[in-house]
This record gives structure tokens, sequence and C-alpha cells, in this order.
């Protein structure tokens, strides 16, 4: 019983540290939501991705304009 409850344990904080490294960066980004965050990982295939891309890249994305494709490229390059 004493295996089994360290067990869980152990898996309860793999599973919450999993959890937080899976949060992206482009949640802590003001004016991108989840439609606008799944359409530049759509756009560019994916976070490496969106971390190449520059400013007018980033503007090709439906939903993003200049000021808000500014606003991920100064935040990304900070990160």
């Amino acid at each position: 019983m004493l295996i089994q409850q360290i067990r869980d344990e152990a898996h309860r904080f793999a599973i919450s540290a999993h959890r937080r490294r899976r949060t992206s960066i482009l949640e802590k980004i003001d004016g991108i939501g989840p439609k606008r965050r799944r359409a530049l990982l759509n756009h560019f295939g994916g976070m490496q991705g969106v971390l190449r891309a520059g400013v007018d890249d980033l503007v090709a994305v439906p939903g993003i304009d200049q000021q808000l494709a500014q606003k991920i490229y100064d935040f990304i390059k900070t990160v």
C-alpha cells in the first residue's frame, strides 16, 4: 500500500510538471486566443516555424494585423 501511494504521488508530480511544460508561450501574449494561436501554428506548421517568422510573415496569417504581429515578434524575441 505504501509503495502504491509513493507511485501515485510520483505520477501526480510528473503529470503536473508535464502540463506546465506544455503551455505555449503564445498563451502569454495579450490578444492571442485559441483561434489565433491555432491559426499561427497551422500556418507555420508548429511552434518552431512561429519562432523563426518575421513580422511580415506573421501578418500573412489571417486574423493577425501589423500591430499584433509586432507584439508577437517582440515577445518571442525577448523570451
